[in-house]
């Protein structure tokens, strides 16, 4: 079985987000960046166990960036990913992201190509889905369970009120969401490992970004809650007329 995992670099969780002057682009002094937490702990673990069931396979990573995130790639290969590609790219948009990779894997032969449901920075959940598209292959989102069988894939997604099972045929692409597995932390073999695994680095093809940010702005941040007697009805409803903001 062979298998794909995205990864993306995002900013580290406990990082302070602070923008440039112009507030066009996040100011990446002093951040420390990571892999996606739902491409390393759901997509990247959930296809090492599969390859480990099955007994033979490859795992590996794509991620469409510069060389400064050769790093995180590498962590990617310490936790058990067989090899690695990096597109040389900026990366614009989802679409343009999507559009690289998927020039890439076209043909190749991947059996499943996995993302994490959505990046931490962005929280758009648009990747794994244009993926899809470009390849005309099934898409399934926000999968907690995945397994394999021969050439079918069984899947479980949460749904209003409950559960939906799924079933697709491979190859698909999946976006995996908690529950999928359960994060690994890379041993000082898995390190010394790493630094020899392949690490693939191809040219960009035409990119097509359809967006650009103009302009970020900060969050104004938690405000102080107002407690409100419940006997007062009358300064509660003065104050959802005057002061509440619809979100």
């Amino acid at each position: 079985m062979k298998i794909l995992v995205c990864i993306s670099s995002v900013p580290d969780t406990t990082t302070k987000i602070v923008f440039t002057p112009d507030g066009t682009q996040l100011n990446k002094q002093g951040v420390q960046f990571v892999i996606n937490p739902y491409d390393e702990w759901y997509a990247l673990v959930r296809a090492l166990e599969l390859k480990e069931a099955k007994g033979s396979g490859t795992v590996t990573l794509i991620h469409a960036g510069p060389a400064e995130n050769d790093a995180i790639i590498r962590k990617g290969l310490a936790i058990g990913a067989d090899d690695a590609v990096r597109i040389d790219f900026d990366p614009a948009d989802s679409y343009a992201v999507a559009e690289q990779i998927a020039a890439y894997a076209n043909g190749k032969g991947y059996d499943l190509i996995l993302v994490g449901k959505e990046t931490i920075d962005t929280n758009s959940s648009l990747v794994g889905g244009m993926i899809a598209e470009f390849m005309q292959l099934p898409f399934v989102s926000l999968a907690s369970k995945l397994d394999v069988n021969g050439t079918t894939a069984t899947l479980e997604t949460d749904i209003d009120g409950g559960t939906a099972v799924v079933e697709a045929s491979l190859p698909a692409v999946v976006s995996c969401q908690k529950g999928m597995a359960e994060a690994r932390i890379p041993n000082m073999r898995g390190i010394m490992a790493a630094r020899t695994k392949p690490l693939t680095v191809v040219p960009a093809a035409n990119a097509s970004a359809l967006t650009s940010a103009v302009k970020y702005t900060p969050s104004e941040g938690r405000k102080a809650v107002k407690m409100i007697d419940a006997s007062n009805m009358d300064e509660l409803v003065s104050l959802l007329h005057n002061e509440a903001k619809v979100i």
